[in-house]
């Protein structure tokens, strides 16, 4: 049947047409009407993937539209998250897995993860037909046992992560200052920010969620605490069949939020818990939900940049907490726009999780990573977008203000002056990021000052 399968895809068996029409396994996106489809950066990502790869895999938290940007390019579909779907289909592995993969491509296989031997079976289906573009996987949450696969796919997979949309995805940023003409030495004109410190407040306990985009404000931020309440129920157990207690989950999670954007260790998240826990929880314990969450792709932590310095000052490795979308750690502890508004330090905080979100989305489409810095003397920078080709950029993250906005140009400077720059190149530029401020603009002393409202990759 393998030698039969082609880009473009003939009569399929009678068995097959029943099996399909019964279960959707083979529904052509055409037959689903995309309403209201916001371009994603991740668009561009997966045609570039599709052209130089025989699968990809698009990985990302539920919810954040992994599905609907695959369907833009998928010509069919499999739906594992469809549980009538998924019976049949796990039956069907039993009796023919290559019937599973048949189908006009690229050949979309929604939630794969929910039967991990698919992953072999796509890998072998790739070998055998030589081409590009025969599949895209999507997965809200990574396999326990990597064993349960044979093969790591290795030059026949292209990996995508989504995170929810960006403030220039989701059309609240106006996009006029470009991270990529800053890398190529653009400077720019004084630029005006529309967003003040209430919508951002909005935006950071809305969130990026697609759904959450379109609806009402009234309506959005309830995505939000729906999301959290599906995590803590449903998703922390199903993921690897591991009873755990949600209680103890949320505990974590606002912990967690608690902690958000600082560098704290599993035993201060421990005790943090033991507030509201019994005695007998352990680090082992919190490493266990932590590693869960970190599966369903909630928490993202930010790694540290390991640059070539010139003082004797011991770089810190400790890893900065993160979510991958603010209105989690909002949601979980019950905040609102209002509550941040009258809290400026944590909102500070709560801040620096959007930022993180839209400089993660924004750096992988310039093929790039963020990372964040701190040393034993105390110095420290928010973020480093950090490009393949080795340029990289010092960005400190602040609500707003003069006297903040001061402090960190004063922090990226020393920072930058510490670079021992015989070893690795300059830094291409040095940005404060904002929450507000009316204009995006340079300071005489070269560093950017850039709202988040006017940002793009």
């Amino acid at each position: 049947m393998t030698e039969q399968i082609g880009r473009k895809q003939p009569k399929i068996e009678e068995k097959f047409v029943q099996f399909t029409k019964s279960h959707y396994l083979c529904r052509t996106t055409n037959e689903k009407t995309m309403k209201e489809y916001k371009s994603r950066l991740a668009d561009i990502l997966l045609a570039r993937k599709l052209g130089g790869k025989g699968a990809v895999l698009i990985e990302g938290p539920k919810w954040c539209g992994k599905t609907t940007t695959a369907q833009q390019l998928a010509k069919s579909i499999l739906d594992l998250g469809n549980m009538d779907t998924l019976k049949q289909s796990r039956q069907m592995m039993e009796i023919s897995p290559s019937t599973l993969l048949l189908g006009e491509t690229p050949r979309l296989i929604d939630e794969w993860q929910t039967i991990p031997s698919l992953w072999d079976n796509i890998r072998t289906e790739v070998d055998a037909r030589g081409e590009v573009a025969q599949f895209i996987l999507t997965g809200s949450s990574v396999p326990p046992q990597t064993d349960e696969t044979i093969h790591s796919g290795t030059g026949r997979f292209g990996r995508i992560r989504m995170r929810p949309m960006s403030l220039f995805e989701s059309g609240e940023s106006s996009g006029c200052i470009t991270l990529n003409q800053l890398f190529n030495g653009e400077s720019f004109t004084p630029q005006v920010n529309k967003l003040d410190l209430n919508k951002i407040a909005f935006l950071t306990c809305r969130g990026g969620w697609p759904q959450a985009v379109l609806l009402k404000e009234q309506y959005a931020l309830d995505q939000a605490f729906d999301y959290v309440d599906s995590v803590a129920e449903h998703d922390i157990q199903r993921i690897d069949g591991v009873k755990r207690n949600p209680e103890r989950a949320r505990l974590l999670m606002r912990s967690f939020a608690r902690n958000i954007s600082q560098q704290v260790s599993y035993a201060t998240i421990k005790a943090d818990m033991q507030s509201n826990d019994s005695k007998t929880l352990d680090e082992d314990t919190v490493a266990d939900y932590i590693g869960a969450l970190k599966r369903l792709f909630v928490i993202e932590d930010l790694e540290a940049w390991n640059p070539n310095i010139r003082s004797k000052s011991a770089i810190r490795t400790s890893n900065t907490r993160h979510f991958v979308d603010p209105s989690i750690g909002t949601a979980i502890l019950g905040l609102g726009p209002d509550d941040l508004v009258h809290d400026l330090e944590s909102f500070g905080l709560f801040f620096e999780d959007l930022a993180v979100r839209d400089l993660r989305v924004y750096a992988d489409a310039l093929d790039g990573k963020l990372y964040h810095y701190r040393d034993s003397s105390g110095l420290e920078c928010d973020t480093v977008l950090h490009r393949r080709n080795g340029d990289y950029a010092l960005i400190e993250v602040k609500l707003g203000g003069e006297k903040l906005i001061d402090e960190a140009a004063k922090t990226l400077t020393q920072l930058a002056e510490t670079i021992d720059t015989s070893r690795m190149s300059t830094p291409k530029f040095l940005m404060v990021l904002t929450a507000v401020g009316q204009y995006a603009y340079q300071r005489p002393d070269g560093i950017f000052v850039v709202p988040i409202g006017c940002l793009r990759a």
